[in-house]
């Protein structure tokens, strides 16, 4: 017994020490702060500081010298398209043929491959014996019809005065109008074989050599693409060669287009497409002329007509291109430029312009075409981004990340 009493002194002794020993230093009595303790409060000043690396101060002079534009964000059209193959051929409305409605041999050719010529021009010349009987017999109507139109004037006055009977001026008027139709079908037949109006009016000064010459004259200005015939060749008919020259005006030019039947549905006549050149960076718009109803039986493609102006004559035929065909366009709330969309962390982000500077903001994008995308959540119509070098922004941005990591 009187060991247990003296325990229980012990231990009420030690309790008043320890009592004593913490009014001597301050209550209540403080003690170390936690590992643990210490570990949750970094969370939340990290966050903190990660919240600022968001942003990137910048005045209007370093925005300037950056080149960095900015943009307001709104809503439009986006432009989709698809891409047709095709080749470049000579405009069918600026092709001339230099050709021969008679037999004929070729006396004189005035023109080489590549020269140019105006249309009007006399490029060649033939000789021909239909063409001298058709001559002379222009110049035998000529004559008759002159004398008889001289007799019928003659006529018409004697029967005024009574001088000749009445059915003598009928018959002499019915020769004078015979006459005048024989000469008006020898001058058409002139017209046919290609002769000009001052030619023809020029043939009663002519010496009767000149019947057999035929001069042959360019029917378009443009160039000489190919000489079919040599000096002394005979040509016209029975089997032989009837074209002499062919002339290009390559002023404009077409675009022959091959689009699926998938697509073809889409296209429509006087629509711009965007045409480019395979192999270069040459780059052009041309109208849509002709859309085929019919498809090819080998390829099963329509053929689709663009024309475009060529007035340099960079553009040669047989060329192949592609050409951008507008599809209808797609509405969008908000859109921007795709310069404008850089990604940071797998995120698409656009700057947004503040007072001091820019904020990084996170949005979501959908859909797009070549030059702008739509934006579905994170930017509003009307707020101000950056649009052209932004990947300086990006870098600022990532910059002060790695910074922040690392401390």
């Amino acid at each position: 017994m009187k060991r247990v009493v003296l325990f229980f002194a012990g231990v009420a002794a030690g309790i008043a020490l320890v009592l004593m020993a913490a009014g001597g230093t301050g209550w209540p009595v403080k003690f170390p702060v936690t590992t643990q303790e210490t570990a949750s409060e970094a969370p939340s000043k990290a966050e903190a500081k990660h919240e600022a690396t968001g942003r990137v101060e910048l005045s209007e002079d370093q925005i300037r010298e950056a080149g960095i534009t900015l943009a307001q964000a709104g809503g439009g059209m986006l432009k989709r398209h698809f891409l047709a193959p095709g080749s470049l051929i000579p405009d069918a409305d600026h092709i001339g043929r230099v050709s021969v409605r008679v037999l004929a041999t070729v006396t004189e050719l005035r023109k080489r491959l590549g020269d140019v010529v105006e249309k009007g021009e006399i490029v060649a010349a033939i000789e021909s014996r239909e063409v001298a009987d058709a001559k002379s017999e222009y110049l035998a109507a000529r004559l008759t019809n002159d004398l008889q139109q001289t007799l019928y004037a003659r006529q018409k006055t004697l029967v005024e005065t009574r001088i000749v009977s009445e059915n003598e001026f009928l018959r002499t008027r019915l020769t004078a109008n015979d006459a005048q139709i024989k000469l008006d079908g020898a001058r058409q037949k002139l017209f046919a074989l290609g002769l000009s109006e001052s030619e023809i009016a020029d043939l009663p000064n002519q010496p009767p050599e000149s019947l057999r010459p035929q001069f042959l004259r360019a029917p378009i200005s443009g160039r000489v693409s190919e000489r079919r015939v040599d000096v002394g060749g005979l040509i016209g008919r029975e089997g032989q060669e009837s074209e002499l020259y062919v002339i290009v005006n390559l002023d404009d030019i077409w675009v022959d287009l091959a689009v699926s039947p998938e697509d073809i549905s889409a296209v429509r006549e006087g629509v711009s497409v965007r045409i480019r050149a395979i192999g270069n960076e040459a780059e052009a718009n041309a109208g849509v002329i002709f859309v085929s109803p019919l498809l090819d039986r080998e390829t099963r493609n329509a053929r689709v007509i663009a024309t475009m102006p060529n007035k340099d004559h960079r553009w040669k035929p047989g060329t192949f291109v592609t050409a951008e065909v507008p599809l209808s366009g797609a509405p969008s709330t908000v859109m921007v430029t795709k310069k404008a969309i850089q990604t940071i962390k797998g995120t698409p982000t656009v700057f947004v312009r503040d007072a001091d500077g820019f904020e990084a903001r996170s949005v979501r994008t959908g859909r797009e075409d070549d030059d702008d995308i739509e934006i579905i959540s994170g930017l509003a119509a009307g707020e101000t981004v950056a649009v052209q070098n932004t990947f300086t922004l990006k870098a600022e941005v990532e910059k002060d990340e790695a910074e922040h990591d690392h401390d």
